[in-house]
């Protein structure tokens, strides 16, 4: 898995386009290995009546916070969950740079947050002196991967994050993200409904997308890599879609390795999706058996980190190598605000 093409910085989409279907598209059929190109907002042409697609329905918060330290030197902050409720708030975060228990990280708004501590997992906690969880649209932004680069922050590019590092389809009550699941970026309402008139059952699940996605693959042989777990939530109603559709060989069309994810590690037993929450750890690798996700939409991901290996266990990784270097000789925009694939 080492030996994906390398990406020239200038592919790497720095900024989301304003009229999100206008991506490209390119499309994998795993059956006769070809490659087409496409236009995103043409999707809805490769459904099929009976066909069921799943989203991730989970919203992003602006989990970025800039502190500093007691000496004047700024610290970053990417909070990840809320642990305890109340007065004082504490949360699990990383911190950049590392800090020693007790420190404490400065803030404006009269507030300061001590460093108690880090877990085996890298993850630090910390515990605010106030509540700042109805504050962070006001002093948090948008958790944007380190290779989009924003220099200094504005309330144009600020709010152009905002919106547009945000599916259409997210959820208020689904709030939690640390990073959005970036293929969906890419839907409209209006592609949505085009979908659904195709005979298409459009059903959500919601995967808390943590830094265990992003986290990079450190081990030698990417096998022994261990994946953090994070929260999801089914419903009763997406779980029969889903069921229904496996029954009566229709396909289940997963958008992102976050959906995919969600539905195999749900589906480990008996190939059935059940209902309800949980907390999905599924480590998906080449020479994964998929039991519930038979299309899969996905967008350009890093090397060295668990949602290429995921896609290379779907596409098969010769071919899927085939494909990103095919990618890179077309120009095609990588990563989170750039263009997508679909996996047939």
């Amino acid at each position: 898995m080492n030996d994906f093409p390398y990406i020239p910085n200038t592919l790497i989409a720095q900024t989301p386009l304003r009229n999100r279907d206008e991506c490209r598209l390119m499309v994998l059929n795993k059956k006769d290995q070809s490659v087409q190109h496409d236009v995103f907002k043409n999707l809805d042409k490769y459904f099929s009546p009976g066909d069921v697609l799943v989203l991730n329905d989970v919203k992003v918060f602006p989990a970025r916070l800039k502190g500093r330290k007691p000496t004047g030197g700024q610290v970053k902050i990417l909070l990840l969950r809320k642990l305890i409720e109340g007065e004082r708030e504490r949360w699990t975060a990383l911190l950049t740079p590392a800090l020693k228990p007790g420190t404490k990280i400065l803030f404006d708004e009269n507030m300061f947050a001590d460093v108690l501590g880090k877990n085996t997992k890298g993850e630090y906690e910390i515990d605010f002196s106030k509540p700042i969880s109805d504050e962070l649209d006001k002093i948090g932004t948008m958790p944007l991967p380190p290779y989009i680069h924003r220099h200094q922050s504005n309330q144009e590019t600020d709010s152009l994050d905002k919106e547009y590092y945000q599916t259409v389809f997210a959820k208020d009550t689904s709030q939690g993200a640390v990073a959005a699941p970036t293929a969906g970026l890419h839907f409209t309402p209006e592609l949505l409904k085009r979908i659904e008139a195709c005979g298409v059952t459009i059903v959500t699940v919601c995967l808390k997308v943590g830094w265990g996605t992003f986290r990079p693959i450190q081990t030698d042989d990417y096998r022994a890599h261990t994946m953090l777990s994070e929260e999801y939530e089914i419903s009763e109603s997406a779980a029969q879609a889903v069921n229904e559709a496996g029954a009566n060989r229709k396909r289940v069309w997963a958008v992102g390795t976050t959906v995919v994810r969600t539905l195999e590690h749900a589906a480990r037993g008996n190939g059935k999706v059940p209902h309800g929450r949980g907390e999905a750890d599924l480590y998906i690798y080449p020479g994964f058996k998929f039991k519930v996700v038979d299309v899969f939409v996905t967008n350009f991901h890093l090397p060295r980190y668990t949602p290429l290996v995921l896609t290379a266990a779907f596409s098969g990784t010769d071919f899927l190598k085939k494909a990103y270097d095919m990618a890179v000789q077309e120009k095609y925009r990588f990563f989170s605000y750039g263009d997508a694939m679909l996996i047939l």
